[in-house]
């Protein structure tokens, strides 16, 4: 009899990265859930970046994300390195670029693996580093009418 870790569904799949978008139109966390489902994993992690409405004390009428050329690339990148440390089921991340409402998604990540602490592990490593490391710029509009740029990276 084989070990639980011997088991196909307890290692990585073979092509886990199921969806990576930078896109300019609204986002749905239906449609990334769907696409990390997989029969083998017992957990799928899930993080939802929406727009809030305020930002160090200040209150934030809406804001606007742009990106560089490259940010579905490193996007790609960064989902590659979570792949390759944790057993990955399947992985999606969207970001949303353009003029935002506050209330709208910004951003939806979600991972599925084996099991549940794997898969909070992976999706936290994969939202920060997408935070961190991904070309996007985030510029709010303050309700005192002032303007602040934020970099990703």
């Amino acid at each position: 009899m084989a070990h639980a870790n011997e088991h196909p569904g307890e290692q990585a799949a073979q092509d886990p990265v199921k969806l990576i978008g930078v896109r300019e139109t609204a986002l749905s966390v239906d449609e990334v859930f769907r696409a990390v489902g997989d029969e083998a994993a017992g957990g799928i992690a899930l993080f939802v970046g929406t727009v809030r409405n305020h930002d160090g004390g200040a209150d934030v009428d809406g804001l606007g994300y742009s990106c560089h050329p490259s940010a579905e690339a490193e996007m790609r990148r960064i989902a590659e390195k979570v792949v390759a440390d944790f057993p990955v089921r399947a992985l999606a991340a969207v970001h949303r670029v353009g003029d935002l409402r506050i209330g709208d998604l910004a951003v939806v990540v979600a991972v599925a693996c084996p099991h549940r602490a794997e898969a909070f592990d992976a999706c936290r490593r994969l939202i920060d580093d997408i935070k961190h490391e991904v070309p996007i710029w985030k510029h709010q509009k303050f309700s005192d009418g002032t303007e602040e740029w934020v970099g990703a990276c």
